[in-house]
C-alpha cells in the first residue's frame, strides 16, 4: 500500500499514471521510444499515501514529469505530485486529465479519446512537452 510500482524505465522524462492511463500511458512510452523518447513509466496506485521517494527519485533522474488520471487536473495526483515536486525536486510538470469543465456521459473509449486520455493523445502531449 503507497508504494508506486516502476513498469517501465526511461531518461528523458516521467510519466507518472494511475487508473485506467496506465496501460495507455505504456502505450504511449512505445510510441516515443519509436521518436528517440525514452519514457520512465510509473504507476501510482495510491495518492494517499502517495510514493513521494519514487516521484521524487524519478524527477531527479528525468528532469521532466507528466502526470496521467481520468480525473479533473484539480485535486487528483496531479495536484499531489505537483505539491510534492515543488517542495523536494522542482522540475517541469505537466498534468493530463480532465481540465477544469462540466463532466460529460459517453462510453469510456470516446471520452478518454476526447480528453486526451487515450494512447494517441496521451503520446501528443508528452512529445510537445519534452
Amino acid at each position: 500500500m503507497g508504494k508506486g510500482i516502476v513498469l517501465r524505465e526511461g531518461k528523458d522524462v516521467t510519466i507518472v499514471a494511475n487508473g485506467l492511463c496506465v496501460a495507455a500511458s505504456l502505450e504511449a512510452a512505445e510510441k516515443l521510444a519509436a521518436d528517440g523518447i525514452d519514457a520512465k513509466v510509473i504507476n501510482i496506485h495510491t495518492i494517499k499515501p502517495l510514493d513521494e521517494d519514487l516521484i521524487v527519485t524519478a524527477a531527479k533522474e528525468t528532469g521532466k514529469v507528466v502526470t496521467v488520471e481520468e480525473h479533473s487536473v484539480i485535486g487528483g495526483l496531479g495536484g499531489a505530485v505537483c505539491e510534492c515536486l515543488s517542495e523536494k525536486a522542482p522540475v517541469p510538470v505537466k498534468r493530463i486529465g480532465v481540465n477544469d469543465v462540466f463532466g460529460e456521459s459517453g462510453p469510456a473509449v470516446a471520452l478518454l479519446e476526447k480528453y486526451g486520455l487515450d494512447a494517441e493523445g496521451i503520446y501528443k502531449q508528452v512529445k510537445e512537452f519534452v
